[in-house]
């Protein structure tokens, strides 16, 4: 788990000041998501505002295909028209789960070209697999046991305790927590300025005060949840990496 945070990222792109941010609060697969944008970077060459309003009704044709209806939601989120963004947010209301995620991704788009064109500032889009509440991005945590075997009752009640005062302290919270063989799975809700690192590594270390039972490298991620066969999958290729550098 390296040091680093994404809010760390955005001033080193955009400086003290980087604007207002919007998180992508919803689960989305981060293929889905490049798709998106790589579909919403090419339909912007070219783009014929008033044709794009007069043919968004097409959506709604029954031999319009799945592909046809997400290249329209991209050319609608990709204009500065407020009767664009309703037409996307009443289509995403309608609940048509086939293109459900590719609409909220379209609605976000919108709502961030409409934002920006208003506040005239720099609006940042954060979106990762895992999505976020707010102001709090969402990550999944690997926790790892120092002996094998399966961690008793009591371990596992004292990593609930101890991660719920600590990151209750940087105004995180768990939404999940599980054990899984000799690991410790969690959902935690994390401020976009916390420095995870810091506040992960003081969870542990005030876990281990009840007997030192967890290593101090942990898995972080903000793409998905991992199985178990991945989590294996990772730490043999780290500890791989680890074993050609000591060589």
């Amino acid at each position: 788990m390296k040091g680093e945070n994404i809010y760390d990222k955005i001033q080193e792109i955009f400086g003290d000041s980087p604007g207002s941010f919007s998180i992508l609060e919803e689960k989305i697969d981060i293929d889905l998501q490049m798709e998106y944008f790589e579909c919403s970077r090419s339909v912007k060459k070219d783009l014929d505002e008033e044709a794009v309003l007069q043919d968004m009704n097409e959506i709604y044709n029954p031999e319009c295909t799945a592909e046809q209806k997400k290249k329209l939601l991209v050319r609608l989120a990709s204009i500065e028209k407020v009767e664009a963004y309703r037409f996307i947010e009443n289509y995403l209301r309608e609940g048509h789960k086939e293109i459900r995620n590719w609409t909220i991704l379209a609605l976000q788009e919108s709502r961030m070209l409409l934002e920006s064109k208003l506040l005239e500032e720099n609006q940042v889009f954060i979106s990762t697999g895992l999505g976020g509440k707010g102001s709090k991005l969402r990550y999944f945590v690997v926790l790892i046991r120092m002996d094998t075997g399966e961690f008793p009752k009591f371990q596992q009640k004292i990593i609930h305790n101890e991660f719920e005062i600590t990151l209750k302290k940087y105004d995180a919270e768990i939404e999940k927590l599980e054990c899984l063989e000799h690991y410790a799975t969690l959902l935690v809700i994390v401020p976009l300025k916390v420095p995870l690192k810091e506040a992960f590594l003081e969870a542990i270390h005030e876990c281990n005060q009840y007997g030192n039972f967890l290593r101090s490298n942990f898995i972080v991620t903000n793409v998905r949840e991992l199985d178990i066969d991945e989590i294996e999958d990772f730490l043999k290729k780290q500890e791989q990496t680890n074993l050609q550098k000591d060589l």
